[in-house]
């Protein structure tokens, strides 16, 4: 009982500590993101003007609006003033406030990348499981080769072929993603089939379903976890090119359309967000982790953080 104390107290202070970097994070990526938009090149120039139909009020007025953008640091204080109010300032390009923007594009955004997901792990876990269990070189060719061959197609060429192909946003968003899960699943679980107690318990005749459920699983367990998070990232940068090209007005397109406007509201509001899910989807990774290494071996343990080097290695 004192031990399962110990270790509530233990996870509330790693949860903590986690929000506490999270905010810090979210809020500095938010701020990078303003500061590059306002130092890009042709910042000020906006095609509204070049509309014949203005006269020389309207473009003064089209001008105005955005005098406030020119101080980055004001327009962040500004911006974060507005956001704890809950007013998220309004899109340049759009005309329509960033909220409502937000609000009917995300499900669109959430089908495609869940789907894209699943779809994804589906694919990659079968070759890998089905390439560590079987052992025969066939499916190691197979997996490597179909892998390899998606790996070396841009995302915007995948997105063109659905099109073309009149194929489902999620599918490209699946074959950008799965050869990224396919080839660090794969080396990991043949890191754990070289393990000394792995070789004893194929000697002493356990199956290889057995031998994958209770001794390479708990093993590669905790890094496939820590995967699921960074894909989540993966996922969302795919969406991008793929909402764009295939015309899903999700928050990729959104994204898309605010960097070729410069809108600098809209973009700085979606650099926030997407910042906060990937920051969201790593943390809860790295929690789970926690949780599991703790309860498996009865002590308590700090987080080793296996997303990072996750990062590294994609």
């Amino acid at each position: 009982m004192q031990l399962l104390k110990i270790l509530r107290w233990k996870i509330a202070g790693l949860l903590a500590r986690r929000l506490a970097a999270l905010a810090a994070l979210v809020l500095l990526g938010g701020l990078l993101s303003a500061t590059l938009v306002r130092l890009a090149p042709g910042f000020d120039a906006d095609e509204r003007e070049l509309d014949p139909g203005l006269n020389a009020e309207s473009v003064r007025a089209l001008r105005q609006s955005r005098a406030g953008e020119h101080n980055i640091l004001s327009f962040y204080a500004s911006y974060l003033r507005g956001a704890i109010h809950g007013d998220l300032g309004t899109s340049h390009a759009l005309g329509l406030p960033v909220q409502s923007l937000l609000r009917e594009r995300w499900p669109v955004t959430v089908r495609v990348v869940g789907i894209g997901l699943l779809l994804a792990w589906l694919l990659a876990s079968t070759l890998a499981f089905t390439a560590c269990l079987c052992r025969r070189p066939a499916y190691e060719i197979l997996g490597t080769t179909v892998s390899g061959a998606f790996l070396c197609i841009p995302a915007a060429v995948l997105a063109l072929l659905s099109v073309i192909l009149n194929a489902p946003g999620y599918l490209a968003i699946a074959l950008i993603v799965f050869p990224k899960i396919y080839r660090y699943s794969r080396n990991l679980l043949a890191k754990a089939y070289t393990l000394p107690h792995i070789t004893a318990a194929r000697a002493r005749g356990l199956g290889e379903v057995r031998i994958l459920a209770w001794h390479v699983l708990p093993i590669a367990g905790p890094q496939m976890i820590a995967l699921a998070g960074i894909t989540v990232s993966i996922a969302l940068g795919a969406s991008i090119p793929v909402e764009a090209i295939s015309g899903l007005p999700g928050i990729g397109q959104l994204a898309w359309q605010a960097a070729l406007s410069r809108d600098l509201p809209l973009l700085v509001n979606l650099t926030v967000l997407v910042t906060l899910v990937t920051l969201l989807a790593n943390s809860g990774a790295d929690v789970m982790i926690y949780m599991l290494s703790s309860r498996s071996d009865g002590r308590i343990r700090p987080s080793a953080g296996p997303s990072s080097a996750i990062v590294n290695a994609l």
